[in-house]
């Protein structure tokens, strides 16, 4: 496999101007509505371009003032040893390899539930930049290395592990999540399929300083698993701002709305 990270500058160069255009917005509505809350989880869907360039936004302006950053990823528990040796190396060829070439990150496009996409490791890269000149940042994986206890066990093992990352946290940190907008949610919907969940990741933390927010778009596709692998479209919406949400029974706390979402660069073996 050609090395993934031979693409981060251009990924970066190109699309970081379309984050600054399209989507800072939406990292300063974020930073807004959650304030000074430690946990931050952001409910996304899968597979887009727009998604990681956020997150990394995120995570450098709360570094930027000085705040210790873990950033929680949904990957397997099992990249932890090589997410670490990476966000410490020099980036270079040989720590790219260990990195790229893990198992995880070459599962075929057609395949896999767009977790893993040469975006989200241009944004791992750029933490590790980030790092490098003297920021306090880490990432982690938090998810279970292998999915056979179906969807409530892996969601109470998730909520576990996030527990157990956040109380290690000093008092000046802050802890950002990226997961699935289903493993988000506060509360299970009521018109819920009966296959989903009767307990969401997010509920079993609301005892925590949690902020969930769910990452919607006005237009565009993400990628996602039906009967197989594939660009999904998503329901195009008219403008609209961030809605607030208090109430004791809410999904999330907070919606946001990107102007658009669009398929990432998968990862080929």
């Amino acid at each position: 496999m050609h090395s993934i990270f031979r693409w981060t500058t251009a990924l970066l160069l190109a699309l970081g101007m379309a984050l600054n255009v399209h989507a800072d917005d939406t990292v300063a509505q974020i930073r807004q509505h959650a304030a000074e809350h430690r946990m931050l989880v952001l409910g996304e869907f899968h597979g887009t371009r727009e998604v990681p360039l956020l997150v990394r936004q995120l995570v450098d302006d709360y570094s930027r003032e000085g705040t210790p950053v873990l950033l929680a990823l949904e990957l397997p528990r099992a990249e932890n040893p090589t997410l670490h040796d990476y966000l410490d190396s020099d980036g270079g060829t040989a720590a790219r390899q260990r990195l790229d070439n893990r198992a995880f990150w070459t599962v075929r496009d057609d395949q896999h539930d767009g977790r893993r996409s040469r975006d989200m490791l241009a944004m791992i890269e750029a933490l590790r930049a980030l790092k490098a000149q003297g920021r306090a940042i880490e990432v982690v994986g938090y998810d279970v290395n292998s999915s056979g206890g179906g969807n409530q066990d892996r969601d109470d093992r998730m909520a576990a592990e996030l527990r157990r990352l956040y109380r290690r946290l000093p008092d000046s940190a802050r802890m950002v999540v990226l997961t699935g907008n289903v493993h988000a949610m506060l509360q299970r919907p009521a018109d819920a399929p009966p296959e989903m969940q009767t307990r969401p990741m997010a509920s079993a933390l609301r005892d925590l300083d949690i902020y969930s927010v769910r990452l919607e778009a006005l237009r565009g596709h993400s990628w996602g698993c039906m009967d197989r692998c594939k660009a999904l479209a998503l329901l195009e919406r008219p403008a609209r701002a961030a809605q607030v949400n208090t109430h004791a029974g809410r999904e999330y706390d907070l919606w946001v709305w990107m102007p658009q979402l669009s398929v990432g660069t998968l990862v080929d073996p």
